[in-house]
This record gives structure tokens, sequence and C-alpha cells, in this order.
């Protein structure tokens, strides 16, 4: 039985793209949206291959199938994928989102409740279109992590959850810049693998698979820092990384360097800036609220003719 079509919108959020599935995939049941993102991740692949992978996609992109919400008074519910797993959260896909659900005449400005497998967020669309992101609760597990990297020595860093596992490094590797986009994808990939070969994990033994190196901004006037960002797949996050913004404003206010409502405006590797600040949380916890920028750029409808043996995508290995 071929697979019926689907339909996706495209946007961009300041350079990381979001493809929103918006009818046409797999049916994924009721429930909570952690045991619907675990279906997906098993058993409807293909989905993720359409969408991410060539001939259709490429590695930096981001899926996002819309979903009923199971919490109450949300407007959907969301389930965000790359080229290789399931994201917990995303917060440059959730402002993409949003601008896509505006862009259907679905919501209009104001706030919004959206239901995601690691919980509830609240997405805020503003006048001037620019969208605001109250994310899941985040904190950070360890300060200071040393691990021996081959060629690097002992290199240091935070873990920190942000709706992501995140190991946050500042001031160590390649010059944190675009012209180093090969150096730096090298530096955090060989730190991840050292990770994982070393024990070294999120809580309960969660998988670091974001790592996030900092540097000094480009332009001191317009941010505070810039970052690189190494995602599962080992595609770069064209934007700041909203939740990897998050996981750095949970270290940041547990050194006593962020006070709360100060803003925090972080610059990726496009120097394109996403602007953060937290409220303090019982038991070394933030809310943190990230706020940026998305521009839906296409639709289009997938399909998938039997005889098409890439209908489904590349995969990895042939």
């Amino acid at each position: 039985m071929s697979q019926p079509p689907i339909h996706v919108i495209d946007s961009h959020t300041q350079g990381e793209p979001t493809r929103v599935v918006v009818s046409g995939g797999p049916d994924l049941g009721s429930g909570p949206l952690a045991g619907r993102a675990r279906r997906l991740q098993l058993e409807h692949h293909w989905l993720r291959g359409a969408v991410c992978n060539e001939p259709r996609g490429h590695d930096a992109m981001v899926g996002a199938l819309l979903c009923e919400a199971d919490e109450p008074d949300c407007v959907c519910g969301v389930i965000f994928f790359n080229n290789v797993c399931n994201l917990g959260m995303c917060i440059h896909g959730t402002i993409g989102l949003t601008v896509t659900l505006a862009h259907l005449g679905k919501i209009g400005v104001g706030t919004h409740r959206i239901d995601t497998p690691v919980g509830v967020v609240v997405s805020t669309l503003r006048e001037d279109g620019s969208v605001e992101v109250t994310n899941v609760p985040s904190y950070r597990t360890a300060a200071d992590v040393g691990v021996d990297v081959p060629g690097w020595g002992t290199v240091r860093g935070d873990i920190a959850w942000g709706g992501n596992w995140f190991f946050l490094i500042d001031g160590q590797g390649p010059e944190v810049a675009f012209s180093n986009l090969d150096a730096l994808t090298d530096f955090t990939w060989a730190v991840r693998r050292e990770l994982a070969a070393q024990g070294i994990t999120g809580e309960g033994g969660m998988e670091i698979d974001h790592i996030e190196s900092f540097g000094p901004p480009g332009d001191p006037a317009l941010a505070d820092s810039r970052n690189f960002v190494l995602c599962p797949g080992k595609a770069y996050d064209r934007s700041p990384c909203g939740t990897g913004v998050s996981g750095k404003l949970a270290c940041l206010h547990a050194d006593g360097k962020l006070a709360p409502g100060k803003i925090w405006r972080q610059a990726g590797i496009l120097d394109t800036v996403f602007h953060g600040s937290v409220t303090p949380l019982p038991a070394g916890r933030i809310l943190p609220r990230v706020s940026g920028r998305a521009w839906v750029n296409g639709e289009a409808t997938y399909f998938f003719d039997p005889a098409d043996r890439f209908r489904y995508g590349i995969p990895a290995s042939l």
C-alpha cells in the first residue's frame, strides 16, 4: 500500500530551518506527547527520512509533526525531529511553528500554550512578528566537567538541560567564527564522542547529544557572546539555538552572572541573535524566556511513488 501525500510548510528562524508537517503524518494515537514521540521514533522513521533527508531535505533540516495536544488549553502538540532522531524540545522550531500557525490563520497575536514531549511551553506572538518562547524549566547538573579529547587535552564544560542535554564549552577549541566551521565541527564532534566513551551523561544516563562552544561576540554592541552548536546529526545550528541558550542562561544564573529580568543577547554562528532572560525556580532551576524571529518561506506536498527508491529519503548508508 502506498503512502498518502503529506503537506509541509517551511520556515527559517534566523537562518535555521523548520519544516512543519501539517497533514498526512502517521497516526500516533492519543495520550501524552512523550509516548507518541516514542512511537514516531520506533515505528515511523520513514517520516524523518522523507522530511529531513535528501532529496527533499538536508542535514540541518528540523522537522515538526503537528499533533493534537494532550495537555489542556494547548493550541496544538508538536514532536520535533532531525535527520537522525527525535528532539526533546526545539525553541527555534517553536518559533517557526508559531509563525506557521499564524500563516495558516490558526492563531493570532497573543500567548499560546504548546504541548511537547518534555512539557508545555508558552509561545507569545508579538505585534512586530517576533516570538518569545517560555521554555520548560532548565538547569545545570554539573559545572567545570573535564573530558579528555585527543589533540585537545582536557576540555572543560558545564552539563545543562534546556529541553535537550548540552555540554557547554567556553573559551576552548577553535575560534567561534563562521570561517572555522570545519574545525569547530571536528572539535565538537570529538568532544561528543569522548563524552559518550568516558560515560559522561546527563541525568539518568541520558546522552549529551548537543555540544555548544562559546566565544566573544562579533559586535559587543549587539550581542554578549557568540556560539557554535553541534546538533545530534552532526550539522551545526544556523540559529543561536534556543534550547542551548536556555542551558546557557541556567549556567549564568547558577554562577550569579545573570539576574532575573536581565537580558542576555546570544549570537549564533551567523551572528543572528536570540534574547533570553530567566525567572528563578526552586531547587536551582530557572524558567527561561527566549525570543527571536522566523519567516515562512515555502510549502509543498510530498508524494510517495512506490517506484521511487528514495521516496522516504536517502538513508545514511545504502
